[in-house]
């Protein structure tokens, strides 16, 4: 028999309790046991209730953990070992799916933190990459490079800011190699993810996360993405999770439009958006059209 809401509020709380004890993420089938729920009824019904599964929510809890170590000062290695990843590379797992939680600087207006960054051309205009010595932390698209470094300068008023010839950072790029590779300017092969310094809530990193599924050449509308993520009638909230987005190109906000299918606003100009998905269905089609 299935159970109410109310009635499950308590064996939700219970589940949430043991995860926020645990070392290593709980097994779905021992927390459904716990919980006397079956595993797919438990991880339907805690999605609902906390907006993200029970192993997405034992991951965010601990780099909240992490996040607020480095915050207050603490080492890296530091607060990766206190806030239970073991090794550094627990960190930066998920980051060959392109996007984990990982660390960030988090301080108001860049304040510490040496800024890397190299501009090039490209088909859209001038694209900025910029680094901070934990990640990348800006990908941006401009008109020329004065418009770039200076909206670089307004997001990041109180970092140390060094423009760095492009070739000569690593992974600056790689970013860019990767972003010429999906997109279909280069032939080369797409190199692996740098780690990325972004900060972001939960919802957000879930929100740039599902962004990143969705195939070139396809759209889905805000709706569409809400009800995707259980939670219809989040639609704005995703609108805004897209708008927060920094990462141009490497979190494609640009495939989510208007539920009526018109492209929206965009961050980096809706004509960049509209070239940019006419780009991706070309390449669609023209694939299509060849296997």
């Amino acid at each position: 028999m299935r159970r109410s809401p109310a009635t499950l509020e308590i064996p939700l709380e219970h589940v949430r309790a043991l995860i926020e004890g645990a070392t290593e993420a709980p097994s779905l089938a021992a927390l459904a046991h716990a919980a006397q729920l079956s595993p797919s009824h438990l991880q339907r019904a805690f999605r609902r209730r906390y907006g993200m599964s029970p192993a997405e929510y034992h991951r965010a809890r601990r780099f909240g953990q992490f996040k607020t170590a480095l915050r207050t000062g603490a080492a890296v290695a530091d607060a990766v070992y206190d806030a239970g990843f073991g090794s550094g590379s627990r960190v930066y797992e998920h980051t060959n799916r392109l996007l984990g939680m990982t660390p960030a600087s988090y301080r108001a207006g860049g304040a510490g933190a040496d800024i890397r960054y190299t501009t090039t051309r490209t088909p859209l205009g001038q694209l900025l990459v910029a680094a901070t010595g934990k990640g990348i932390c800006a990908v941006t698209l401009g008109a020329n490079d004065h418009e770039l470094e200076q909206r670089l300068a307004e997001e990041f008023p109180k970092a140390t800011r060094e423009r760095v010839d492009h070739g000569r950072e690593e992974w600056l790029d790689a970013v860019i190699a990767r972003i010429a590779s999906e997109l279909g300017w280069s032939d080369r092969a797409a190199p692996d993810m740098p780690p990325l310094d972004v900060a972001a809530t939960a919802f957000q990193w879930r929100v740039w996360e599902a962004l990143t599924r969705i195939p070139s050449g396809t759209t889905k509308s805000y709706g569409e993405l809400a009800a995707e993520l259980g939670k219809p009638g989040a639609a704005r909230a995703i609108g805004r999770a897209c708008g927060s987005n920094r990462l141009a190109l490497l979190v494609p906000c640009h495939r989510i439009v208007r539920e009526d299918g018109t492209p929206g606003g965009w961050r980096w100009g809706v004509e960049r958006k509209r070239a940019l998905l006419a780009q991706e269905e070309q390449r669609k089609a023209f694939s299509q059209a060849n296997t």
